[in-house]
């Protein structure tokens, strides 16, 4: 039987009720809908016995998580990066509905949660790879920690009292050293995000590129960066300030800083995997997710109806 791993925000009660709706339509479809443990408790203690008809089968407990031919997602970006967190290593793709405001990582909307089952049933999408982010923590010679990320890990200040003092780096080049809020360092799927919100460039998913953005700095050049995808970015915590620092990925893992801590990202060998239906360019995505203005448009033209045409000799 085909396994379809549903994840939804339990702390909503739109979310529960959709991740509800998919369950009982994917087992009426002749599926298995796949929860994890805590979600199925957390559905069942809002939702009551309404999953009870659905052949509900519990992740590893039941079904391995790499048994699962796709997960579908219920939520915002937010429940997506979670999701992501949870069923990277098992390599399953993601397919995610979005419930939430801008929903720039879901393919459809709440409206075609009926629509979105139907595609998992007849298998009609693709699946591509986004690049990750590997993250590596560091004092002198000892390692403090590590953790990745999909859209961007963020060195930020502790307190809102004062700056934190760094020094950013390039393949172990010294850039520049200032005082500022943080550093956001992100991949191409995380340009539209907190590093969009920090001034950031927008960078098209096909591009292979990383992105380093600093956050209010207190410098003449504080311009955000882009490098080469096998490059090594790092960031060093000045032992000169002692303002320690945050380390957050994706917003949701995050690690102390002390002063003198040194923080290096690289491309991880380890992508998420998307599920994708419409093949609508990211122009376009852009333009829908963040309502931008496109009154007055025309489009390209015809050469051949608009240009005059040449004589043998060059001439109109």
């Amino acid at each position: 039987m085909r396994a379809v791993l549903v994840l939804a925000h339990t702390g909503r009660r739109d979310a529960v009720d959709a991740a509800v709706t998919v369950a009982q339509n994917l087992h009426a479809a002749g599926l298995r809908p796949v929860l994890l443990d805590s979600d199925l408790e957390a559905i069942t203690a809002v939702a009551g016995d309404q999953l009870a008809a659905a052949n509900v089968a519990v992740a590893e407990r039941e079904v391995p998580l790499p048994a699962c031919e796709i997960g579908m997602v219920l939520g915002g970006d937010g429940s997506i990066l979670r999701a992501a967190d949870r069923v990277r290593s098992a390599g399953v793709p993601l397919m995610g509905i979005n419930l939430g405001h801008v929903g720039f990582l879901a393919e459809s909307e709440h409206t075609q949660l009926d629509e979105s089952v139907q595609w998992v049933i007849d298998q009609n999408y693709t699946v591509e790879e986004r690049m990750t982010l590997d993250v590596q923590v560091w004092q002198a010679d000892k390692h403090l920690g590590s953790s990745w990320a999909l859209n961007e890990a963020s060195i930020e200040k502790d307190s809102r009292q004062r700056m934190i003092e760094l020094v950013i780096e390039i393949d172990g080049a010294p850039v520049s050293a200032f005082g500022c809020d943080g550093v956001v360092m992100s991949t191409p799927t995380g340009s539209t995000a907190y590093a969009f919100s920090a001034g950031g460039p927008v960078v098209w998913p096909e591009v292979q590129a990383l992105v380093m953005v600093p956050i209010s700095a207190h410098a003449l050049f504080a311009r955000p960066l882009v490098v080469d995808p096998d490059s090594v970015m790092g960031v060093e915590l000045l032992a000169r300030g002692e303002e320690p620092g945050i380390l957050w990925c994706d917003g949701s893992r995050s690690m102390e800083l002390p002063v003198g801590a040194r923080v290096e990202v690289t491309r991880s060998d380890q992508p998420v995997l998307l599920a994708r239906v419409r093949q609508t360019p990211f122009s376009q995505r852009l333009v829908d997710k963040f309502n931008l203005p496109t009154t007055g448009w025309r489009g390209p033209v015809e050469a051949s109806d608009t240009l005059p045409s040449l004589d043998a000799g060059g001439e109109v």
